[in-house]
């Protein structure tokens, strides 16, 4: 693996907490941090607008404050329809936020802004494709949203994305798409990914700024109850199954929507819903979130699995050695929830 930019590297486990849309805040921020992963959340979570100037001096001071902290993220979505922009990344760059996540549209005036007081852009691409257009713009790194990923998501293999963009870029790479252990994590490295991209796990955790009931039906539901849909926002992604039927809809009629018109917090033609506020969205990899907890204890939880899964990895590298037999009978088996 090649070494990563500063602040980077001070994860101790490879992993950034994804900005969940009204569910980050600077309580989950804070200890995904502290207990040593990139914490993120979107800008469009302060609201009013006003908040987010306390919310930026809070994370500054407080993890200033917790040596050993990684650092925190801040998500902006720079599709024009995003009128809060200019004035969010104003505020950004007054906090020098070490992190920032772009969304929806690569802009190098954005990645200027943010380089302008050394901090670090990485922007999230669902295509290689767009992932050539953010790099050309200027982003230090990529965000690759795999299939299964929670919210908007795209369709592409983990395994084919992060090999593909790897044929031409060397730099950080984080992979989103259905991981929620620490065996996902080492999984994501070993392909060629240096942090997996988690954010559905988070939902079901103390800090998160959820509805008890949506944290539950994170706890109940699976894979298969995972719907993919852009009616709700006019860009597709994941959400869950039960959210859809409570909100009076067909599951698997879903209409399509115009994809120009996006959308992301008022009700759309077709649905009586809010986006996010009623259909909660979600990744496939729930079906590892058992309990709600505090983010930390996840986060050892998931620090635990990884390093188990790295010690099988070796025990079956060293066993290679001995022979094709050894090899196909080396430890192996699920990671312990």
């Amino acid at each position: 693996m090649h070494s990563l930019p500063y602040p980077l590297g001070r994860a101790t486990l490879p992993v950034i907490g994804a900005p969940l849309f009204i569910i980050s805040n600077p309580d989950l921020v804070i200890a995904q941090c502290r207990a040593g992963i990139i914490g993120a959340f979107p800008a469009l979570n302060a609201r009013p607008a006003s908040l987010l100037d306390e919310w930026l001096a809070r994370l500054t001071e407080e993890l200033r404050d917790s040596p050993g902290s990684a650092p925190f993220a801040v998500n902006q979505i720079v599709h024009r329809t995003n009128a809060r922009l200019e004035r969010d990344l104003g505020l950004c760059v007054k906090y020098r936020v070490p992190v920032v996540i772009t969304s929806l549209g690569a802009r190098q005036d954005v990645n200027q802004a943010v380089h302008g007081y050394g901090g670090l852009v990485l922007h999230d691409v669902i295509s290689d494709r767009f992932a050539r257009k953010a790099i050309e713009k200027g982003a230090d790194g990529l965000i690759a949203v795999a299939a299964g990923a929670g919210g908007h998501a795209g369709t592409l293999s983990p395994f084919a994305f992060v090999q593909e963009l790897r044929s031409w870029w060397a730099g950080p790479i984080a992979l989103s798409g259905a991981i929620a252990t620490g065996a996902g994590i080492l999984a994501a490295r070993v392909i060629g990914a240096d942090f997996a991209y988690i954010g559905s796990a988070f939902i079901a955790t103390d800090e998160a700024n959820a509805h008890p009931e949506y944290k539950q039906m994170i706890i109940d539901s699976r894979a298969d109850d995972i719907i993919y849909s852009n009616l709700f926002t006019g860009v597709h992604g994941n959400y869950l199954r039960p959210s859809i039927l409570r909100a009076g809809l067909d599951p698997d009629k879903l209409p399509e929507s115009d994809p120009s018109a996006m959308n992301f917090t008022e009700q759309r033609e077709g649905s009586n819903s809010k986006p996010w506020r009623d259909i909660w969205g979600a990744g496939q990899g729930i079906g590892a979130v058992t309990r709600v907890q505090p983010a930390a204890t996840l986060i050892d939880r998931m620090r635990d699995e990884y390093h188990a899964a790295l010690e099988r990895v070796v025990a079956t590298v060293a066993s290679a050695s001995s022979g094709p037999a050894a090899l196909m009978s080396a430890p192996r088996g699920a990671v312990a929830h």
